[in-house]
């Protein structure tokens, strides 16, 4: 039997199989008809999604161009090499690896790469702004090697440096890891650096959220002073759903077993492939201009939600996105999501630092600007999110007829008719 459709072409799909063809109407229909402000989310080009429908999809391709395991590589090769070259130049990096399937994926490569079962890793605290793989209990990393944690000052609930590096003199880990899902604030890349180097730790910044501020010149890099950057190419950089490492020479034959043939087994090509033209879109003056963007309007809808008593964790935020204690609206995360989401507005709920509640309540929600800002909404349009918000989340019960969700999810409708995600025509 032959396939009745070839490539992207939706129209044979609709055809072949209409039920899986309504599910992705449905989703076109659900981004242009709210507001997306997950922190962790953006929409890709069209470019890097025809690169994903591509027929790369089809190649095995286990190895490294010029050392396959398969043959007829050819024309993969030629795809992985342009995006190590580009991701290098993106970054001003020694060495490149773009074959990782997810964050988490590369994550567990420099494990893979730089440490033994039961060693030490300093990283931060989940409930303070880290991340799963950071060494949490439920996660691989916290099941195999020793984690020990640094949070956040009380006062500033910013970093404290000052426990990371007692921390480190009293555990003398043998990798330092700095980043996390909800850091609002700009991270000291040189004092972890000193830090590591009095220890003889590896210094690793886990750069999934901010790396294409990174990218795009916005706020300072991480590459100088890390010895691996970890980071995925689907939040603020706007690529395809997946992940990449960057390095000093010297790990670059170690990263690259562990991603190869230690953690991974045949590469996605059609996903390298959108990398490629997710860093050729990066590397441009109008993407520059995106990034300054993302930052300030992020910083605009923390001051405005704190404006209406939605407190601004640390003040406020140097990057994409701001954390926010509901604490003094007496509200719940899991409420403010769920009353939100009736209204159109997608958020998360997030712990905050200290938080009281479990973390499937939290006392926060976590808003990011990048895929409004890619809608092409600037500083005028947060100050009307921040309102929207706040109504919603205060007034508003989760039913998605309560009159106050439909008075807000008008607004919602006329705000992204304004700017919508993938114009038609």
């Amino acid at each position: 039997m032959t396939t009745p459709f070839y490539g992207s072409d939706y129209d044979a799909l609709e055809q072949f199989d209409p039920d899986i063809a309504g599910v992705l109407l449905s989703e076109l229909d659900r981004l242009r008809g709210g507001l997306q402000l997950i922190a962790s989310e953006n929409l890709s080009s069209p470019a890097v999604l025809t690169a994903l429908g591509s027929t790369l999809s089809n190649k095995y391709a286990e190895g490294y161009p010029g050392r396959r395991y398969y043959g007829g590589c050819s024309e993969v090769d030629k795809a992985e090499t342009i995006a190590i070259d580009r991701c290098k130049a993106l970054f001003e990096a020694d060495h490149a690896n773009v074959q990782p399937h997810s964050g988490a994926s590369a994550n567990q490569a420099v494990y893979g790469a730089f440490m033994k079962p039961g060693e030490t890793i300093l990283s931060m605290s989940l409930p303070h702004g880290g991340h799963l793989t950071h060494g949490t209990k439920m996660s691989f990393s916290g099941k195999w090697f020793n984690a020990v944690n640094y949070g956040v000052d009380k006062e500033t609930e910013d970093i404290d440096y000052d426990e990371v590096e007692a921390l480190a003199k009293e555990h003398q880990p043998k990798v330092i890891l700095a980043g996390g899902s909800a850091i609002p604030r700009l991270i000291d890349f040189e004092r972890f650096r000193k830090i590591a180097d009095e220890v003889g730790a590896i210094f690793w910044v886990d750069a999934a959220h901010f790396i294409g501020l990174v990218a795009g010149k916005a706020i300072p890099s991480p590459v100088p002073y890390a010895d691996v950057v970890s980071f995925t190419t689907h939040k603020v950089l706007r690529g395809p759903r997946s992940g990449a490492l960057v390095c000093k020479e010297e790990h670059a034959k170690a990263l690259d077993r562990a991603v190869f043939p230690m953690m991974q087994g045949g590469p996605q090509m059609h996903t390298i492939a959108a990398k490629a033209v997710n860093f050729k879109e990066c590397a441009t003056p109008e993407y520059a201009t995106y990034a300054k963007q993302v930052i300030a309007n992020a910083q605009q809808l923390a001051t405005s939600l704190g404006e209406k008593g939605i407190r601004p964790t640390t003040g406020g935020t140097d990057t994409h996105l701001s954390l926010h204690d509901l604490q003094g609206i007496n509200v719940t995360g899991a409420d403010a999501e769920l009353r939100a989401d009736a209204a159109g507005i997608v958020l998360n709920k997030n712990a905050i630092p200290f938080d009281p509640q479990k973390p499937n309540i939290a006392s926060g929600i976590r808003v990011g600007s990048p895929s409004v800002t890619t809608q092409g909404m600037g500083v005028e349009e947060m100050k009307q999110i921040a309102d929207l918000i706040h109504k919603a989340i205060t007034e508003g019960d989760g039913d998605p007829d309560h009159a106050v969700a439909k008075e807000v999810r008008a607004q919602v409708t006329d705000l992204v008719g304004r700017f919508p995600a993938y114009p038609r025509g």
